[in-house]
């Protein structure tokens, strides 16, 4: 009975929120049935029910190949990377903007650190590639100049992450930053005037009244990137590999697409996938709890 009156008082609700529940619940939910694919030997011509059950099978394929260590550990190390430089530059950027007084050049400086963010993957890759070039290149021109020899950044293994994490900071540090300058923009004003009356200079205003208020934003979206510390962007790290920098530049998710669609193995391409995803969610629920032990905020 309740239920009924409450649909009959917010109807329009309940209609607008329709399409954006059909849209996770085709897309979203009703696929990760398909995920059965991992406990079984696949067959295009069988078709998912049909095909003959394999259980762990591809599990055990994975586990013991031998380029399980590495993967785990370039995913691993890579992602790790991109937390640790990634998580601090935007709330830097965003405490930075907000001390800024002069309207024309906070803006600008937004614009200028906002703008890469909408530079498409494909179109940020060719950029990088133009200017590491190790004979066309800005950056090596720059060195041959001051006396040093070129070098082949997407050439060298141990360079790639940092290649990676670096340029993606350029690129979504301003975006992230957004986020940050809107949580400072809801800190009571009343604490900035008890803190000029008591005489606190800029950094300790930072220290004791900004930093504590975008806090709870930081914890919640360092939650959600731990979460996903085993999902590192696929499409950017695909277009940056080449055969020199495989050893360190070779993830989970580039894996999974040259054996699952390259190689058409679906089913041990599905069973990584899904171990991928399983320790996703592990990492997630345990970030929640001990952020919720510890401060008092997560996701739920």
């Amino acid at each position: 009975m309740e239920a009924s009156k409450s649909f009959r008082k917010h109807w329009q609700f309940y209609l607008l929120i329709i399409p954006a529940v059909l849209y996770f619940l085709i897309f979203k939910y009703i696929p990760m049935v398909n995920a059965v694919i991992a406990f079984k030997d696949y067959s295009v011509v069988k078709g998912i029910w049909h095909s003959p059950w394999a259980g762990l099978k591809h599990f055990h394929l994975f586990f013991n190949n031998p380029q399980f260590w590495v993967l785990i550990k370039n995913t691993l190390f890579l992602s790790l990377y991109q937390i640790a430089i990634g998580f601090p530059v935007p709330i830097l950027l965003a405490l930075a903007l907000n001390e800024i007084r002069n309207g024309f050049f906070k803006r600008a400086v937004q614009l200028v650190t906002y703008a890469p963010y909408f530079i498409s993957t494909v179109v940020m890759v060719s950029m990088i590639m133009l200017l590491l070039s190790p004979r066309l290149g800005v950056i090596n021109i720059i060195l041959q100049s001051f006396g040093i020899e070129s070098i082949n950044f997407l050439g060298i293994p141990s360079m790639f992450r940092s290649v990676y994490v670096w340029s993606d900071v350029w690129q979504g540090a301003g975006y992230s930053a957004v986020i940050y300058l809107a949580a400072l923009a809801g800190v009571d004003p009343s604490l900035y005037e008890a803190a000029k009356v008591d005489g606190a200079s800029r950094f300790q205003k930072i220290i004791h009244i900004d930093i504590p208020g975008i806090m709870p934003t930081a914890v919640i979206i360092l939650i959600l990137s731990v979460g996903n510390i085993m999902s590192v962007g696929f499409e950017k790290i695909y277009l940056l590999q080449n055969p020199l920098n495989l050893e360190t530049a070779e993830i989970i998710a580039t894996y999974v697409y040259k054996i699952g669609l390259l190689n058409a193995n679906f089913s041990f391409a599905t069973a990584v996938g899904l171990f991928n995803s399983v320790v996703n969610l592990i990492l997630l629920l345990l970030v929640n709890a001990i952020a919720k032990r510890i401060s008092s905020t997560s996701l739920w």
